[in-house]
């Protein structure tokens, strides 16, 4: 039958097979297809001889198309047309995710090993900050000496004289 060509799954006109790495030409081929061009446009077109003579084949086609009388259509042309569209309904559809052990399986192991390298990785670099925390308390111990008993009785003194006093005559003239 030769209806089912029309109804195939696959395009019967693929746009980015069809016409590719033309630029210049595909908008001038469909106004070719629509109409004739004017004067003015056939001015604009590039001086190449090989796009204008691809576009004089066009407009040469697509007037011998026109001249081409149209086809007949069949008398069942609808019940043809809705019984391809129940053929479509009545297809099964996929179903987006189907319970499989082999596909949760794998998910799942690149899952945990993912988690697992991630947790590793946290507790090598906890280790290494607490290390590095300890090897610079250490290095400081030995380049620090401690201060001396007598200035440890005298921290409190020493403590309060490095605190600002406050300016009495401020605050007199504040009141």
């Amino acid at each position: 039958m030769s209806f089912q060509r029309n109804f195939a799954n696959t395009p019967v006109f693929n746009l980015k097979n069809t016409m590719k790495g033309e630029p210049i030409q595909n908008p001038l081929r469909e106004l070719v297809w629509r109409r004739k061009l004017t004067d003015a446009e056939r001015a604009e077109l590039p001086r190449e001889p090989q796009i204008q003579a691809e576009l004089e084949l066009e407009s040469h086609l697509t007037d011998e198309l026109a001249r081409l009388p149209d086809r007949p259509v069949p008398s069942n042309f609808t019940a043809l047309v809705l019984q391809a569209v129940d053929r479509e309904a009545e297809r099964p559809r996929p179903t987006l995710w189907r319970w499989s052990w082999r596909v949760l399986v794998p998910r799942v192991a690149v899952g945990v090993a993912v988690i697992g390298i991630a947790g590793l990785t946290y507790q090598r670099y906890e280790f290494n900050q607490r290390a590095r925390l300890a090897q610079n308390v250490a290095l400081l111990a030995q380049t620090q000496p401690m201060p001396s008993v007598e200035a440890l009785k005298n921290f409190d003194v020493i403590q309060r004289m490095s605190q600002p006093h406050p300016d009495e005559k401020l605050l007199a003239l504040l009141q």
